[in-house]
């Protein structure tokens, strides 16, 4: 029995050596083996500032590409922000003065401060004015309604060469130069309601709409011809102005013709038809007003046959 686990110890022992891994032997040079170290040809030298620089080159190339790129390129400049869709202040740069709130009044404050402006449009209302304050260069739109205006100037309007519509409604105004709206090559709406006006000025050609109800014109108020040449004229309202007479001729634009509450008392066949021309149609005059007037329509039943719809007013 004893022989017999000496011979298995014996077997395991050499089994276990037999599975060790075989390495190669180590060889090494005899010519350096007794050589001191400062005397060999290549010694190692260890440089404490060399070794420094190589640990910072290690470290900067660990870092990953993308961000060595971020790192090299140019600066980021910041992208400009979108402008605000809100209404801005209006450029106010004119012949009376320029700035973020528009010239000065005569109250001393900017017509921007003192009025509202949002865009190209200036809104006066009621705010007592006694004049037309100066107004930015670039005005498209001026409403100054309800006010105590007396006057309208040459140059209330000068330079206001974007202005295309004039609101005045419900001031005092009884007089109004000459030349205060011929000299605007872009106005198309005049609103001058509600006022004591005597005599209408010269009109520029552009106008679409004019509105002049509730005036003083009476008789002369308004000059001869004084709408023949406004070619682009489809809404003429004179009401309660006391006129005796249709103002004539009308320019072929006319749509709308209010002439309500007058002392009209009398109409001609041709006031609106062409008598020497049976085939003439003026399809774009469909709303004329003359109720209100001491006038009978049944006493020219020609006067209308050109048109597409009879005339407001009394028949009897």
């Amino acid at each position: 029995m004893q022989t017999f686990l000496n011979i298995f110890l014996g077997f395991f022992i050499f089994k276990s050596i037999g599975a060790a891994p075989i390495t190669d032997t180590v060889i090494y040079d005899s010519d350096f083996y007794d050589v001191p170290l400062g005397e060999l040809p290549h010694p190692f030298v260890y440089d404490e500032n060399e070794q420094s620089d190589q640990l910072e080159t290690e470290i900067g190339t660990a870092l990953p590409s993308v961000i060595q790129e971020s790192y090299s390129s140019a600066p980021l400049t910041e992208e400009p922000e979108e402008e605000a869709s809100t209404p801005k202040l209006i450029d106010a740069s004119s012949a009376q003065g320029s700035g973020v709130l528009g010239p000065q009044t005569q109250d001393g404050l900017p017509t921007c401060l003192l009025c509202t402006c949002l865009g190209t449009t200036v809104y006066c209302d009621d705010h007592e004015l006694h004049a037309v304050p100066p107004l930015p260069k670039k005005t498209t739109y001026f409403y100054s309604r309800y006010n105590r205006i007396r006057k309208i100037n040459r140059n209330d309007f000068a330079n206001l060469n974007n202005l295309k519509r004039i609101d005045l409604t419900a001031n005092f105004i009884s007089e109004i130069h000459e030349d205060a709206f011929r000299r605007l090559p872009q106005l198309e709406e005049l609103v001058l309601r509600d006022n004591r006006i005597r005599q209408l000025p010269e009109l520029p050609s552009t106008l679409t709409f004019i509105d002049v109800s509730k005036n003083r014109l009476g008789r002369k108020g308004i000059r001869n011809e004084a709408f023949k040449d406004l070619h682009e004229l489809q809404h003429l309202y004179i009401t309660d102005n006391n006129l005796d007479h249709i103002p004539l001729p009308l320019p072929e634009s006319l749509q709308a013709l209010h002439l309500q509450n007058n002392n009209i008392q009398e109409m001609h066949e041709d006031t609106f038809c062409k008598m020497k021309d049976f085939t003439y149609v003026r399809r774009a005059l469909e709303d004329i007003r003359l109720d209100g007037n001491p006038i009978n329509l049944s006493k020219t039943p020609y006067a209308y046959m050109c048109l597409p719809r009879l005339p407001v007013g009394n028949l009897i």
